[in-house]
């Protein structure tokens, strides 16, 4: 005898027995009555005995049959709660989302949107991970991530939601101390506060519009793994960083931070939102999936602020 029981067969052998026939059941079951027929002998097989005493117009249980039948009753009953439970978990929103999202974004643009959401789908709750860090959604069992980067190929899903600007900026006290790049390889003689998560954290990359590409080693006081803790350093006039839009976007209308060398940028990154292979999946997984492409698909303007 195998390890697992026959459930499929104990289920028919329930579902014959509550319409007292193969036929009938095997019209419930959408199945064949060869089907049902040879999952009957099958548990009859494997139990060593008669379940039925079959005429041509009786189906009568055996005593075996008899102590059988109120636990496959319960098997049947069991497995169409559990199938409908799941296909509930599937067609409506419902359940825990676990969402892993770059530390500075999260709290910036991800921590004010997700009431709304919550609202919408009062049935689905979330579990936010706030970290820079690339997060192993797979080996950490998480449904979603929204990643900030050049993703490289990968066997994940990943949907590219927007562009995220990025700008070299300084406070005015400190252009007025230093002077103004206004080409990368002036960056040598200036004080760079750096991000330590850029694949080579202490070289700067640049491009300008005809394609011209420019790197230059950056030195200085300050490197961190989260670029929000650069920003007072910067408003103190101690340096420059490049800057993600949605971090300094205030700093700059207000005019606390100005954007220099703007004819050249860094190398393009984007907002994506990044999901496990396979599928479907759940529905409350593709409602946030939904909601945050809604959100952040469109084409921001950044606020900028800048100085030749």
């Amino acid at each position: 005898m195998s390890k697992l029981p026959d459930l499929e067969a104990l289920a028919i052998f329930a579902k014959v027995v509550e319409l007292r026939s193969f036929a009938a059941a095997a019209a419930d079951l959408c199945a064949s009555k060869a089907t049902v027929s040879k999952a009957i002998s099958r548990l009859e097989t494997r139990l060593g005995t008669r379940l039925f005493n079959r005429t041509s117009r009786r189906l009568a249980l055996t005593d075996a049959g008899r102590l059988l039948v109120e636990r496959a009753a319960r098997v049947l009953t069991e497995g169409e709660a559990a199938e409908r439970e799941a296909l509930e978990q599937t067609s409506v929103p419902r359940g825990l989302v676990r969402l892993a999202v770059p530390m500075s974004f999260g709290l910036s643009e991800i921590g004010p949107v997700l009431p709304e959401f919550l609202a919408e789908f009062p049935e689905v709750s979330i579990e936010l991970n706030l970290s820079d860090a690339v997060t192993d959604l797979i080996g950490a069992g998480f449904d979603m991530a929204l990643r900030i980067a050049a993703l490289p190929d990968s066997s994940l899903i990943a949907r590219r939601l927007c562009a995220v600007p990025r700008f070299l900026v300084g406070a005015p006290a400190y252009f007025e101390k230093h002077g103004r790049p206004t080409h990368p390889s002036q960056l040598a003689g200036h004080v760079c506060l750096g991000y330590s998560y850029l694949p080579n954290p202490g070289v700067w990359r640049f491009v300008n519009a005809g394609g011209e590409e420019a790197s230059v080693r950056t030195i200085g006081p300050l490197r961190a793994n989260n670029a929000d803790v650069l920003t007072p350093a910067l408003l103190a006039g101690l340096g420059l960083a490049v800057q993600p839009e949605f971090i300094i976007r205030h700093a700059l209308a207000d005019g606390r931070l100005e954007a220099v060398m703007t004819d050249w940028s860094p190398p393009p990154i984007a907002l994506h939102l990044v999901m496990p292979p396979g599928g479907p999946h759940p529905a409350r997984v593709e409602a946030l999936a939904a909601f945050l492409a809604r959100r952040f698909s469109r084409a921001r303007q950044p606020a900028s602020r800048t100085a030749s």
